[in-house]
């Protein structure tokens, strides 16, 4: 099966929440439970461990747990011999790339300002044991761990900022994997001047959260990598990230996990804790003013008794344990030692420590930033009709009313398009500009060419560019009712679905649990939906990228039993389907059938191409929208073994027709 070929490469731990226990002699290691994470609530606050055992397996010579306890441990035990150098406060740039699909700002998961200036607000509030906010604390041992944040004010480029960078990926559900292959790679800001930070929606259902731990001090004897710059930072569930303390009618949240401490948790990993119970039945977390504990905790019971002295409490309160968020609320003074030991000693860490990100610089009355905002090909919206799509922020102290873009395909002519709004600073909106069906998919250069019927007084933020993806006419069904049925396998946390409507609204969805051993399998769901005329687009995601297996499979068709999408484990971590119930949408030949064909989908090596006639070229983008290979098909066959695995789109384009295929490279 497809699965133990994938499952060597893949996960050493995988948390899975409240389910039993599955055959260990059978199971691959990625998909085994470990009985100190199962919350019986179906959550899993962190992956931060698994993160660890991921990035080992892909890392070997990375630092083990003791040998980075060994590096620390005397530079612990000096800050404490220096009390000193415990007087100054830290402060620490911020910034937040919120991972959305081209919903609008305010729409889940393109997150609210306001939702992610709460989450500094209870980051600062519980790391500064700030009086009279749910941060503070009257143990004996709770510490103010003078470390605190703000979003950055300069971003990589020199350029200003409010350290909230919106980037659509054009996916729905994002794994783990994919998140450090794809994701952080392509959007982290220099690790060194900045703490990254990402809200996510998860492809794993449950999941709220890991972290990357700091790396060592490359002492003699000692490995260096703790772990890739590429992907270092904090990710978080965009339903956990910021408080309901600061709701201003705009979020939408998980209750129990909506006050913060998700990313309270995840940073205090970021800058070298524990969990209170070390990882194991009574393990060592190396901060001696936090009892020991038996495991990990999910509720708030503050009368367990610790592993070495029954008269001492285990510190549920703490916020490296598992409680609910407004149960949390103690860092220990141990626990502010360690923190300042990684800031003054770790690369990165005590290179962010003194980045002058957070300094606000100049500001311009008209000053507009320009981004292109994604390359998605197979978007539902206006029916598969071609859109570029802008993001316009306001970084000017002025309100920007107006603006005049250009843009430009391939080098050719550039076409202006006149804007107007009223946007405060710091404000965002989107600008879409139609693109007629003749244009092909190509690269995009887009600028400012005058704001507020002046010129923009400040240019390195007036410009960009990426990929245009013409998108796929949906394919036509003569049907009003939809059949769907899906057959899960047995690893049902891994796997999401969604149906959405041409105007972005998630129709249906869907999200499970995983089946243990010795119950029986899944049983078939069968759905019927009724659906007007319009353009949709199935999507399904699986957290492993293995797809569904063992059986498992979804299906959509039409009430005469004519199939509309069909998969199995060959949509790898993602597969999307856009079809329409409009008939003679667009070019009838266009909407009924692809001209090009590609096999076999995911691809190792050769990718084969159907359908050619005459010279015909290519185009490989990847998930962010960046040209990745291009040339001329030869003998019907691409090499595509030298790209990375992950989701791609390939663009196949004669003298008559252009079309884009997502195809995934395993």
């Amino acid at each position: 099966m497809r699965k133990s070929t994938i499952s060597k490469s893949s996960l050493a731990v995988l948390f899975f929440v409240g389910l039993g226990w599955f055959n260990a002699q059978k199971i691959p290691a990625s998909k085994r439970l470990i009985t100190a994470d199962l919350d019986p609530r179906g959550i899993e606050r962190c992956a931060t461990t698994e993160y660890e055992n991921l990035l080992k397996e892909k890392f070997p010579e990375r630092l083990t747990t003791e040998q980075f306890e060994s590096w620390l441990a005397p530079l612990i035990k000096n800050a404490k011999a220096n009390k000193s150098q415990n007087g100054n406060v830290i402060t620490i740039p911020v910034v937040v790339h919120v991972i959305h699909s081209g919903q609008n700002v305010g729409t889940a998961p393109n997150i609210p300002d306001s939702q992610v200036m709460s989450q500094i607000t209870v980051m600062n509030n519980d790391f500064r044991r700030l009086a009279a906010t749910p941060g503070f604390n009257s143990n004996p041992v709770g510490a103010d761990t003078e470390i605190q944040f703000v979003l950055a004010k300069v971003d990589p480029n020199g350029n200003p900022t409010n350290g909230i960078n919106r980037v659509n990926l054009c996916q729905d559900y994002w794994g783990q994997k994919q998140i450090n292959s794809i994701v952080k790679p392509g959007t982290i800001w220099d690790p060194t001047q900045y703490m990254n930070m990402w809200s996510v929606d998860f492809a794993r259902n449950g999941l709220l959260g890991y972290a990357q731990f700091p790396s060592s001090s490359g002492l003699q004897g000692l490995n260096t990598n703790g772990g890739p710059a590429t992907t270092d930072g904090v990710v978080a569930g965009f339903s956990t990230f910021g408080s309901m303390d600061y709701n201003d009618g705009s979020f939408l949240m998980q209750p129990g996990y909506d006050r913060g401490r998700t990313m309270t948790h995840e940073v205090g990993h970021f800058v070298g804790l524990r969990h209170i119970w070390g990882d194991a039945a009574c393990g060592n977390d190396y901060c001696d003013d936090t009892p020991k504990a038996h495991g990990a905790n999910y509720s708030c019971n503050t009368a367990i008794e610790s592993c070495d002295d029954p008269s001492v409490f285990e510190m549920v309160q703490n916020y490296m344990d598992y409680t609910n968020d407004t149960c949390m609320n103690i860092y220990t003074v141990d626990q502010k030692t360690r923190i300042r030991a990684v800031m003054d000693n770790s690369p990165r860490r005590m290179e962010l420590k003194a980045s002058l990100a957070d300094q606000p610089i100049p500001l311009f009355a008209n000053d507009a930033e320009l981004k292109f905002d994604g390359g998605c090909s197979v978007g539902v919206s206006n029916c598969g009709a071609g859109a570029l799509r802008l993001v316009i922020n306001n970084r000017g102290t002025d309100n920007l009313t107006s603006a005049v873009v250009s843009y430009s395909f391939n080098g050719g002519a550039a076409q202006n398009y006149s804007w107007s709004g009223n946007l405060a600073q710091d404000k965002s909106d989107i600008i879409t500009i139609p693109v007629d069906a003749s244009v092909a998919s190509s690269p995009v250069s887009v600028s400012i060419v005058s704001v507020n019927n002046t010129a923009d007084q400040r240019s390195t933020n007036n410009t960009s560019g990426g990929s245009y993806v013409k998108p796929l006419v949906p394919e036509y069904f003569p049907t009003t009712t939809v059949v769907f049925k899906l057959q899960r396998d047995r690893y049902g946390r891994e796997t999401k679905w969604n149906l959405k409507n041409s105007a972005g609204q998630v129709l249906k969805s869907g999200g499970y649990s995983n089946t243990p051993t010795g119950q029986p399998d899944p049983a078939l769901i069968t759905q019927t939906w009724i659906l007007p005329a319009d353009c949709y687009i199935f999507s399904i995601s699986d957290d492993d990228g293995d797809g569904l297996i063992d059986g498992g499979y979804v299906d959509l068709s039409t009430s005469s039993g004519q199939v509309i999408y069909h998969a199995s484990d060959d949509f790898g971590f993602y597969g999307t389907k856009a079809f329409t119930t409009v008939e003679n949408l667009g070019t009838s030949e266009v909407a009924k059938k692809n001209n090009f064909g590609i096999h076999p989908n995911p691809v190792s090596d050769l990718l084969t191409v159907t359908g050619l006639s005459g010279d015909t070229r290519f185009e490989i983008h990847n998930a962010v929208g960046q040209v990745v290979k291009k040339g001329k098909i030869n003998d019907h066959q691409i090499r595509v073994a030298d790209l990375a695995k992950g989701v791609y789109i390939i663009t196949i384009q004669n003298a008559k027709v252009s079309e884009s295929i997502k195809f995934i490279k395993k």
